[in-house]
């Protein structure tokens, strides 16, 4: 399948806006200490899928039978989208905002090259793989570097790495699964719809539970209701856009960028201290983006039944 390299330009441009605002989620949620990470996870994904569901219901419904035909494959990626919050938001308050952004989108890129490995039978160019080995070399620098002002305990910032571990293993699993909706003929905003309408679904509970802060002041509902509409809902629209456009594992890895934006917010707003080697784990994700967003070839074999999600 050939793509248009104007078609391609919009899928980067549309993921890469998206690591923007991704990129300020972490301190946004500094702004309300007394919310908890399940709460602002759920107050985010949550409202912010249940809008995307709400804004393509009409699509939705008229694509109900198809929906229904990958039942698998879209249940896998709603249960990944409700696990994924609740992984990245107490991932970034165990370990401190740069050090869980950085390992739970770092991660992400090798976890979707995996699952698109297993499942789809893809090779990644040789090209994907240098950029990527040239951001994961960055991840590292910034991780050993660390925030110099982070006050947790060594338990709780491993803690933190594994739940940002996890936390990149959903979200390379349910943009896997979205895109594999969008290439069995289902529109980019039916697929994240429903994908995230399912998520938004599940984590209601979890904010009924742990969402009374919300509600103690103005400035904790103004976190949340910015959290939900900006870099949930508007990020997650254009992620869609660009997933209908360029492989999963390639848009992954484009949000590299968001550690990027979450470290030099964390410095300047929140007061976390990136040293000399942490600057330059800055400067090897950009150069990753620079190779990887060049246009990458990827084969992709047709799946084995057995594989089919």
């Amino acid at each position: 399948m050939t793509m248009s390299s104007r078609e391609y330009g919009i899928g980067v441009a549309a993921v890469l806006f998206s690591a923007l605002v991704w990129g300020t989620t972490g301190t946004a949620a500094t702004f309300a200490p007394e919310v908890g990470p399940a709460a602002i996870g759920a107050a985010a994904m949550g409202v912010g899928g249940l809008l995307q569901a709400l804004l393509a219901a009409r699509s939705i419904r008229r694509r109900a039978p198809e929906l229904a035909r990958h039942w698998r494959n879209l249940a896998l990626g709603g249960v990944a989208v409700a696990i994924y919050p609740l992984a990245f938001y107490a991932s970034m308050r165990l370990a401190g905002v740069t050090i869980g952004t950085v390992v739970t989108i770092g991660s992400a890129p090798l976890l979707s090259a995996l699952i698109e490995y297993l499942f789809d039978g893809a090779r990644l160019s040789r090209r994907w793989l240098a950029g990527a080995f040239i951001g994961l070399m960055g991840m590292v620098l910034l991780c050993v570097t660390g925030d110099a002002t982070h006050r947790a305990g060594e338990g709780m910032t491993i803690a933190g790495i594994g739940l940002g571990v996890i936390g990149g293993l959903t979200y390379a699993l349910y943009s896997w699964t979205a895109r594999g909706l969008m290439l069995r003929g289902i529109g980019s905003r039916v697929a994240m719809g429903a994908t995230f309408g399912i998520g938004g679904l599940l984590l209601m509970p979890v904010l009924i539970v742990t969402g009374g802060p919300f509600l103690a002041s103005w400035n904790n509902a103004a976190t949340g209701i910015y959290m939900a509409l900006v870099p949930m809902f508007l990020g997650y629209l254009c992620f869609g856009i660009g997933l209908a456009r360029i492989p999963a594992s390639t848009a992954t890895t484009i949000t590299l960028t968001e550690p990027v934006v979450a470290a030099m917010l964390a410095i300047l707003v929140v007061g976390e201290r990136l040293p000399p080697l942490g600057w330059a784990g800055v400067v090897l994700i950009i150069c990753c983006l620079i190779v990887i967003t060049a246009p990458v070839r990827l084969v992709v074999r047709p799946p084995r039944t057995v594989q089919k999600i």
